[in-house]
């Protein structure tokens, strides 16, 4: 499994499916606030069910003209940031390709792409600022979309389509692609594309110039992140808030404490054992709004008569797993999937969604109600061993 197929399932709250250089120590930064606010609620185009959103200011790079962009996704499952342009009022210097024209991305996703530029900018999240770091301009209204993008799903490049105004990749690795979007060949995923007034092609995109998770280039709390999110009622409720505190072990309000670390494989996946079953491909996912698993058939879970991406179970099952990391560290786990189509429609946040997902197991955001989780960033100096890890 390659990493750069993040984000995985992004859903409406209709029940209907949208959408997933250098190194720096992980030293406390003495100055600035490390916390950044997050919401679960219905999203800024009201149409949202466990979507997890947070604020991004996003300025031209080296100067004070910026933006605050609101209702931008919270997604573990990616990394970089995505700003739709119908949010963004800036105009940000483009990044340009090595044999001319500019570079643009078709982001896969598993449930589609977003297309679209990619420009300078410095982006800054709470008392915290990446500088002068590529970020994708969600757009297709500028240049067609090759035919390499399109047949990976449909285009997310709208806010309703999107659910968001754009998606904050903050992820276990340190850019978007890596080494497979660096050199042309047929491990190449077609993520990076040179549009010249010919039209546009596929290149090789170095890391250092592609889509750059922001945390690991701040001056300091840079080893990796922290979301905490309340417990959710059982019936579900409208919203929460919670935090999204950078640094692990770097400042006293992000220790690791007692945390169990399970690291990853290098695609940022572990192995979840579930009904008799190891499951390697699994991974954690804040970008994802329920529990993906299995399919009807393996687990006895019936499909929603509505919508084939939920299960409607009759009443709500109880069920267990077990996530394995490479390092051997097991933790256990009790989980809930209760009917999808029962959800109130004024309720945005359900913590017993769920649907089927062949062949691995995707934690979703409901996995993160209730519990303090850490990632850490690839290549980052952090406690808790050698880094990319998920701890909780």
């Amino acid at each position: 499994m390659t990493r750069f197929l993040l984000l995985s399932i992004i859903i409406a709250a209709n029940v209907t499916p949208q959408c997933g250089s250098s190194s720096s120590s992980g030293g406390s930064n003495g100055g600035g606030n490390n916390v950044l606010p997050v919401v679960a609620n219905a999203g800024p185009a009201n149409n949202y069910i466990n979507g997890l959103f947070t604020a991004v200011t996003v300025c031209v790079p080296g100067q004070s003209n910026c933006q605050t962009v609101n209702g931008v996704l919270v997604d573990t499952g990616s990394v970089g940031l995505r700003v739709l342009s119908s949010a963004l009022t800036l105009s940000l210097p483009p990044q340009t390709a090595a044999g001319g024209g500019q570079v643009l991305e078709c982001a896969q996703f598993q449930d589609g792409f977003t297309w679209g530029p990619i420009a300078m900018a410095d982006v800054k999240l709470s008392g915290k600022q990446a500088s002068g770091i590529p970020i994708q301009v969600i757009d297709e209204s500028r240049f067609p979309i090759p035919q390499q993008c399109t047949s990976t799903g449909s285009s997310e490049d709208t806010l309703d389509s999107l659910g968001a105004n754009g998606i904050l990749g903050v992820g276990l690795f340190r850019e978007d692609c890596g080494p497979a979007c660096a050199s042309l060949g047929a491990s190449n995923p077609a993520f990076y594309f040179g549009c010249p007034s010919s039209g546009c092609v596929v290149i090789a995109q170095p890391n250092a110039q592609q889509l750059q998770n922001p945390v690991w280039l701040f001056s300091g709390d840079n080893n990796g992140i922290m979301i905490q999110l309340p417990s959710v009622p059982e019936a579900g409720t409208t919203a929460i808030s919670g935090s999204l505190v950078f640094g692990i072990g770097t400042q006293s309000n992000n220790a690791l404490g007692s945390a169990r670390v399970l690291t990853t494989d290098a695609a940022g996946n572990f192995t979840t054992l579930y009904n008799g079953q190891s499951y390697t491909d699994s991974f954690i996912d804040s970008g994802s709004n329920g529990l993906f698993f299995l399919d009807a058939m393996t687990t006895g879970l019936p499909l929603c008569t509505s919508s084939k991406d939920f299960y409607c179970p009759a009443q709500t099952r109880s069920l267990s797993a077990s996530q394995r990391g490479a390092n051997g560290a097991v933790s256990s786990f009790q989980f809930s999937i209760g009917d999808a189509d029962t959800v109130p429609n004024q309720f945005a946040v359900y913590g017993e969604l769920g649907g089927p997902n062949a062949g691995s197991f995707n934690w979703g955001l409901p996995f993160f109600f209730g519990r303090t989780i850490f990632v850490a960033i690839e290549g980052q100096s952090a406690p808790g061993g050698i880094a990319p890890y998920w701890a909780y």
